[in-house]
């Protein structure tokens, strides 16, 4: 048993035991021993900075092989890498993609794998990404307004786009969350087509949508869908100009973030009643109270819940094991950090 991988998982006693589902560590322990390394500080965009946290971690990492980081790990830095000569792989639990915990150039240097689960978040998002489409595509948060308000007649139905199957949807965002969301729109035969700078045409191939501008997307689909993550390039990306090119009896839906729409332009456009729309996220949230936004007739609004499922665990832990399983197996990883990923946090050029 001595040749058993060994794995180390850095992070606060709340993601212990909130996050680290115990049939999953059984699962991990088919394959590899492994102990919990308890930190504290920090949160999902920030690493924490306590001297002694990080010289216990390097102390603790000599003969790991895996760690596995997240809320409360401290950042691992080149100096924590230096005294963890068995290190080959590192994965981030959840970190919105940013890796603030990890040194990415200085693990690349020692040819360690990185990996980042975060996306066990986007894929229930991608659900209700597709029930806001189905929502908005029937203008059914004008009808449901009018249930509240007790008018409960039939005769006279908002106007709509219809139904979704056979719609041309583009998408902003071709990440994690929107090839789930491909996947989901499949039985709708939709024609797909998708805004992302970062994606190859060779993907475009193969999942079969068609690779084009942000205002081919906006002028020209009739659902038009932000799935794109928040970073300097995208915040406040589409703005009066964007939301200008979208044709009247389109639908707009967002389930990213919402300071990539500028919102006072997007409330303008809305007040000229002529889409429908569907989101889960705002700028500010919470939603103020006297906001605009929620008077509107044509838009269907919910709190930023999407990522919730109702399950006792996130499900990030489940795709780490499954990441951690097939590395001891010699296989290749799914979810790596590289220096494409990188950049497209960064907001940088694609590499």
């Amino acid at each position: 048993m001595e040749n058993r991988p060994q794995v180390l998982i850095a992070c606060s006693e709340r993601v212990r035991y909130g996050y680290l589902p115990p049939e999953e560590l059984t699962r991990l322990e088919q394959v590899a021993d492994w102990a919990w390394f308890a930190g504290e500080g920090g949160n999902i965009y920030q690493a924490s900075e306590d001297a002694e946290s990080i010289a216990q971690l390097a102390r603790e990492l000599a003969g790991v092989d895996a760690l596995v980081v997240c809320h409360g790990a401290p950042r691992i830095n080149a100096a924590v890498l230096e005294a963890a000569p068995r290190l080959r792989f590192i994965g981030e639990l959840e970190g919105d993609r940013f890796a603030t915990r990890i040194d990415l150039d200085a693990a690349w240097a020692r040819g360690i794998r990185t990996v980042d689960t975060t996306n066990g978040s986007s894929y229930p998002v991608a659900e209700w990404a597709l029930a806001l489409t189905l929502i908005a595509m029937r203008n059914a948060g004008a009808l449901f307004r009018r249930i509240l308000a007790r008018n409960t007649d039939r005769s006279t139905i908002e106007p709509m786009a219809g139904m979704l199957t056979g719609k041309r949807v583009g998408l902003i965002g071709g990440g994690h969350m929107g090839r789930r969301l491909m996947k989901l729109l499949r039985p709708f035969e939709v024609e797909l087509w998708v805004h992302d700078p970062y994606l190859s045409q060779e993907l475009a191939e193969a999942l079969g949508f068609l690779l084009t501008s942000l205002d081919n997307v906006m002028s020209q689909c009739d659902a038009i869908v932000c799935v794109a993550p928040l970073t300097p390039q995208t915040k406040g990306m589409i703005g009066q100009r964007e939301l200008a090119l979208i044709p009247a009896g389109a639908v707009l839906v967002n389930v990213s973030r919402g300071p990539i729409f500028d919102s006072a332009a997007l409330i303008e456009r809305l007040k000229r009643g002529d889409i429908a729309a569907g989101f889960d996220v705002f700028d500010p949230e919470p939603i103020p109270a006297d906001s605009e936004i929620i008077d509107l007739p044509n838009v269907f609004l919910t709190p930023h819940f999407s990522g919730r499922t109702g399950d006792a665990y996130p499900h990030f832990f489940r795709l780490m094991v499954d990441e951690l399983t097939r590395f001891f197996a010699g296989h290749q990883t799914y979810f790596d950090l590289t220096p494409r990923s990188q950049a497209n946090r960064r907001g940088e050029q694609p590499v």
